[in-house]
């Protein structure tokens, strides 16, 4: 049975559903780099955990992550890099009283969501788009994804990084995302020597300690 909410000395306690090697990484970046007081429920794919009852009853879905708050459960990573940036303002992991600047911010968040994502996720999880069994379909898609993923890495490169981080000189949520997503940039067929500024990007980002914090705890097995 998967762990319900968590109360410490009598306070709440947020819970982050994860699986190793996804986008939940962003989400734990960044309560790490909020110093958040949170716990952690692994979810293997492996044991199909993500389509059992128990968490199921958590995000219907079926898809991590998921965070359990006071208030309720939430999902999708720009929503909940958006809520963890704002429960915890004193961070400055957005720019929370600019609303223009928070509207980019959640701009940049959005295309890596729908369209960076998307375009990773056709290498293994064609069947969301076609039936299993198309299998001509479904190659298809799999020898696209390196041309699909360059390009959209290929946008941030050239017009997205403000520099030295996403927004400029503020390291923000926005970079806790685009680390992540880089992170499976081989795996997907991009050469990162292509996008210098990206894979610089990257390198800096995983210097940090609060990411390799988190890159410790969901690399532990």
């Amino acid at each position: 049975m998967l762990p319900g909410p968590f109360l410490l000395h009598g306070a709440f306690m947020l819970n982050l559903f994860y699986a190793a090697h996804t986008c939940a990484l962003a989400s734990h970046i960044a309560l790490e780099e909020a110093g958040a007081v949170y716990t952690t429920t692994r979810i293997r794919f492996a044991d199909n955990d993500q389509r059992k009852p128990a968490y199921l009853a958590i995000n219907p879905k079926g898809r991590v992550p998921a965070l359990v708050t006071e208030r309720g459960v939430l999902t999708e990573t720009p929503a909940m890099l958006a809520y963890i940036a704002q429960l915890y303002p004193q961070a400055k992991l957005a720019p929370l009283d600019d609303a223009f600047a928070f509207a980019q911010a959640q701009a940049f968040n959005s295309y890596l969501c729908f369209t960076v994502h998307i375009s990773h996720a056709h290498r293994m999880r064609g069947t969301r788009w076609v039936e299993a069994d198309d299998t001509h379909a479904i190659q298809a898609m799999q020898k696209k994804v390196p041309q699909g993923v360059y390009e959209g890495f290929a946008l941030v490169e050239q017009h997205m990084l403000a520099g030295p981080w996403v927004l400029g000189e503020t390291y923000s949520i926005c970079d806790a995302y685009l680390f992540t997503l880089a992170q499976w940039l081989e795996a997907d067929g991009v050469d990162p020597a292509r996008l210098p500024r990206v894979a610089e990007h990257r390198r800096r980002v995983g210097e940090r300690p609060a990411v390799q914090r988190a890159l410790a705890v969901e690399l532990a097995d």
